[in-house]
């Protein structure tokens, strides 16, 4: 949870008129990328997708998903038509090699003792029309189902008046939980709910939007698990 002083800090220096910035990642690569993730995802994952026509095509946005694997950040930028950044736990930047390649893909590290300044840079890239994805569960769900959303990107939204696409992706844990080292073959969906407008959310107090939006990523969960349900029986 942040305070109020460091919710002040985070803004403190950036104005509504900031120009955008320099990409923030390299376009050709992420694109390569993005086509060699969705090949290999749907080989090995039989990934699809769904509402992806939901999501705005410029301007900031922020997606906010639950966290079911290690799968999560690369399958769900993989089916967004734009570059994405997205926060990441810090300790995953600990080896050189791997925090090049995730920063190459804009990882921005977050320390979650103190999120100040992973949270300041996520806003700076909102605020030059970046789109961006966090995890508001904080880590990997230990059994698959969401739980409770942590306190603080709330500022996020309403400083950089983003469009909040709820996302939700289901069947990675399955191939990956916490407990394996490595991943498995199987089934993975991901669906990308309507976008929050910021009046529809910029006069709500912390708990009320939390309670919001966490409710938009369970329908989007929910939406994945009963379209599932009806191909199984059908």
């Amino acid at each position: 949870m942040l305070r109020v002083s460091q919710q002040k800090a985070i803004s403190s220096g950036m104005k509504s008129e900031d120009k955008p910035g320099p990409p923030f990642v390299n376009k050709y690569w992420y694109e390569f990328s993005r086509v060699w993730v969705r090949l290999a995802s749907w080989l090995f994952f039989r990934i699809r997708y769904s509402g992806v026509d939901d999501i705005p095509r410029e301007g900031p946005v922020l997606l906010v998903s639950n966290h079911q694997s290690h799968l999560d950040p690369p399958f769900i930028g993989a089916g967004v038509p734009r570059t994405v950044s997205y926060l990441a736990r810090k300790t995953l930047f600990s080896n050189p090699f791997f925090s090049r390649l995730i920063r190459s893909y804009g990882a921005i590290p977050l320390d979650l003792e103190n999120p100040l300044g992973g949270l300041k840079e996520g806003l700076r890239r909102l605020r030059c029309g970046d789109a961006v994805l966090i995890f508001p569960e904080g880590t990997r769900s230990p059994d698959g189902e969401i739980h409770p959303f942590r306190k603080g990107f709330r500022m996020l939204a309403v400083r950089s008046q983003a469009i909040i696409v709820p996302v939700a992706i289901d069947g990675a844990y399955q191939s990956w939980p916490r407990s394996r080292r490595l991943p498995r073959p199987g089934r993975v969906r991901v669906h990308f709910g309507r976008g929050i407008l910021p009046e529809e959310y910029r006069d709500l107090d912390e708990a009320e939007f939390l309670q919001m939006v966490e409710a938009k990523v369970r329908e989007c969960l929910e939406t994945i698990r009963s379209s599932s349900k009806d191909l199984r029986l059908a």
